[in-house]
């Protein structure tokens, strides 16, 4: 199997659950927002192979893609301070190497299962987020609307390819994935509120605070990737992985205080100083869970409360 961006943090921990359950694991990353460390425990593994290259090279992904059962294309430029400050990088990265993949999967017919993201949703405030619902961007003139566009085009592509290759796709959407070894580089708020709490620093919370999400355990997120890539008749189909517990991010940096008996103090930071002029966010964030529940009975397994602690307790 292939896994391009397996040295992330979704897709490390994706590569250690395949390779107990006996795959062969091929991973493809250019270690632009991935890391070694990630993935290092894994090169024991005679099942494992890791090659540095970009999936935006034909050549490379023809290559590896033509001896392969499927692949988990989660290659993406991620983070909302990364889109910020290249929102070139974004686009070309997201649509480009996933054109890529596409095409020699189709070449090779091969399934292929596409990482998406509840920010296609974008302003959309119909609660919760049903995989239907319309998609309602903000201007083009922010390119903190690049990300869940680049990812729309993504999934425009994939479902064209099923409809007019038959090409088996089936198209994820995660919210708020949190776990071990995510890091908070690219603005990932649990492990950004962990990491100043556990050293008593300041909580910098961005906007009101009053924005509320669900966060959702690696663990839940891998294992619904992995039934539905099994799974026929979810060829063609699209699908929100997430949970449907919601908190508010000033919330949340109580709980994580609380956790961590930290003496960090709560700062608001309005979004024109954190971002710049012109940054939207969304108030809530809530994905149904009917359809993914009805293909293979999927529900979250992991509390908030069991997610942060067993992240708070490896950060120390």
């Amino acid at each position: 199997m292939i896994v391009t961006g397996g040295a992330g943090f979704i897709g490390s921990h994706l590569c250690e659950s395949l390779l107990a359950k006996g795959h062969n694991v091929i991973v493809v990353d250019d270690l632009s927002t991935g890391s070694i460390s990630n993935i290092k425990p894994l090169f024991s593994n005679p099942n494992f192979k890791f090659i540095e290259g970009s999936v935006r090279n034909p050549s490379l992904m023809n290559d590896v893609i033509s001896d392969c059962r499927c692949v988990y294309h989660l290659a993406a430029a991620v983070g909302v301070n990364l889109i910020i400050e290249k929102p070139v990088h974004t686009i070309e990265t997201n649509i480009g190497g996933t054109e890529v993949v596409l095409a020699a999967a189709n070449r090779f017919g091969k399934k292929v299962l596409i990482t998406s993201t509840s920010e296609v949703y974008g302003k959309n405030e119909k609660i919760p987020f049903n995989e239907d619902d319309d998609t309602i961007f903000g201007s083009t003139k922010f390119s903190r609307w690049s990300y869940a566009c680049s990812k729309a085009i993504d999934e425009f592509l994939a479902l064209a390819y099923h409809r007019q290759y038959a090409l088996p796709v089936v198209i994820v959407r995660l919210f708020n994935t949190i776990g071990i070894r995510q890091t908070g580089s690219y603005g990932m708020v649990v492990p950004r509120f962990i990491g100043w709490a556990v050293k008593n620093e300041p909580i910098m919370i961005y906007g009101s605070g009053k924005q509320s999400r669900s966060f959702t355990y690696i663990s839940d997120v891998i294992g619904a990737m992995t039934a539905l890539m099994e799974l026929d008749s979810a060829n063609g189909e699209v699908f929100n992985i997430g949970s449907n517990e919601q908190i508010t991010i000033e919330d949340l940096a109580d709980k994580i205080i609380e956790k961590t008996n930290s003496k960090s103090e709560k700062k608001y930071i309005p979004y024109s100083v954190a971002y710049g002029q012109g940054f939207d966010d969304m108030q809530k964030r809530l994905p149904s869970l009917e359809k993914i529940g009805k293909a293979i009975g999927y529900k979250p397994q992991v509390s908030l409360d069991k997610a942060l602690k067993i992240i708070i307790d490896n950060a120390k």
